[in-house]
């Protein structure tokens, strides 16, 4: 069972909460409104009595910006019907009858905005979860997303460890792996590396130097999306190393860098809580293809791959943790999504750090495709096939490609051309770079970079 769906049972509510706001820093912030911060503490006291009067004192305040605390404790008030009808009436809506239901209808309306002192509700909502959780929400931190937007993911901060410089094997020693399974292919500089699905299922995310080039995968498995970042920063004299905070933000992971602490939109590669918040940091990013084993074998002879001697106890075998969930049409977690042009959970492969984000259909790619598109001003080519989530892009400056006498050539009028990771290698040694690019959840992208980036036809 995956650690996203440990039981809500098992997290202690909350109890003998005393209002202490004075004892809260909040710099810059008004003074919290310590009435509805005391009612909507008392949501969660263990008592029965007292959260029905809190409840019912909310109720008859007839206060909107009391709904996201509302919200916050339906989570965890499976059997309180009641905190339902007091949102209805709150809110003029009557169809809605789940913590699922009602986070959708937050996202939706953004005009409702928290009382002063939310910040401090939900520092202490969480920090009863895990006290580890205090190193992202303070009372009166920095954010430029929705704090009662951010939910529990279901496990604890690391609770999905990171891997930082792990184990790597020679291909033929990787007698674990079958050639149709699928693995993240990253080649630096001529360094070929692989890293199994099987395996990034369980982590979510590698720290690790490629090339000589530090990188960090950050792997969404909710959004299906792997994100190859440079993590050194322009300014900064070391390269930021990140983990899994155990927060999600539109049901996509928010991750941390270990230095400040700061959670970072995993499908962005933006500070959004936190110190970092609105200092203008957004990491690079370098192309990353999904494939089989067998298929990056052959290309990539002397590649490298991660060993099952990670330093934790998981079953690695293929689908473990996230199998149902893959193979379901719904998501996990609330996220309002677009399905006009694709549903939830279609695969798109998406153009990133390109001066224009846009997103293709892997459907395009049945069967195998070499498709010739533009991206704003920029000519492309993108060589696919569906049947192993794999997508690379590269430049073709005004020229035509077909495919080739096989899958690691593409033919122009000029002759034929070599696929390489790095770039398309032309008859004369010229080379057209390759675009940086990942696979993604429609929902994902579509939530992220929808509005500023373009959906090529299907």
């Amino acid at each position: 069972m995956p650690l996203r769906r440990r039981s809500l049972a098992a997290l202690v509510l909350l109890s003998g909460l005393a209002l202490a706001a004075a004892l809260f820093v909040r710099p810059g912030k008004a003074e919290p409104d310590e009435t509805m911060l005391r009612y909507s503490l008392e949501l969660l006291a263990a008592n029965a009595e007292v959260r029905l009067a809190a409840l019912e004192a909310i109720r008859q305040s007839g206060r909107k910006d009391a709904i996201p605390a509302l919200i916050q404790a339906r989570r965890y008030l499976q059997g309180l019907h009641e905190v339902d009808a007091v949102l209805r009436e709150l809110t003029g809506d009557s169809e809605r009858d789940s913590w699922h239901e009602w986070m959708l209808w937050q996202e939706a309306h953004p005009e409702v905005v928290p009382y002063e002192g939310f910040d401090i509700f939900k520092s202490a909502v969480f920090q009863r979860i895990d006290p580890n959780f205090g190193l992202f929400l303070q009372p009166g931190v920095t954010h430029e997303i929705r704090l009662e937007e951010i939910v529990w993911g279901g496990v604890v901060k690391d609770g999905i460890p990171a891997l930082t410089n792990p184990a790597l094997l020679e291909a033929s020693e990787a007698d674990y792996l079958t050639e149709d399974e699928l693995v993240f292919g990253v080649t630096i500089n001529g360094d070929a590396r692989a890293y199994p699905l099987r395996i990034m299922d369980w982590h979510e995310m590698f720290n690790d130097v490629i090339g000589g080039v530090p990188v960090s995968l950050a792997y969404c498995t909710l959004c299906g999306s792997g994100i190859l970042f440079e993590t050194t920063v322009a300014g900064r004299d070391t390269p930021f190393v990140f983990g899994s905070s155990g927060f999600l933000y539109r049901s996509n992971k928010l991750m941390y860098d270990q230095e400040t602490h700061s959670l970072w939109n995993q499908f962005t590669g933006r500070p959004v809580v936190g110190p970092l918040t609105g200092s203008g940091i957004e990491l690079k990013t370098r192309p990353v293809a999904i494939t089989s084993w067998q298929a990056w074998r052959e290309a990539n002879p002397e590649t490298k791959v991660l060993s099952l001697e990670t330093g934790h106890r998981r079953d690695y075998s293929p689908g473990a943790p996230y199998g149902s969930y893959f193979a379901s049409p719904e998501l996990m977690f609330p996220a309002l999504v677009r399905q006009e042009a694709l549903q939830a959970k279609d695969y798109v492969f998406a153009l990133r750090s390109s001066g224009t984000d846009k997103a293709w259909p892997l459907t395009r790619f049945d069967g195998g495709k070499v498709i010739n598109d533009q991206a704003g001003i920029l000519d492309l080519v993108l060589v696919g096939d569906a049947a192993t989530r794999t997508v690379r892009a590269y430049r073709r400056d005004g020229r035509t490609f077909e495919r080739g006498a096989s899958v690691a050539e593409l033919k122009a009028e000029d002759g034929t051309w070599q696929v390489t990771e790095e770039a398309l290698v032309g008859p004369g040694g010229e080379r057209l770079a390759r675009l940086p690019g990942h696979i993604a959840y429609w929902f994902a992208w579509a939530g992220y970079l929808g509005e500023d980036g373009e959906l090529a036809e299907r």
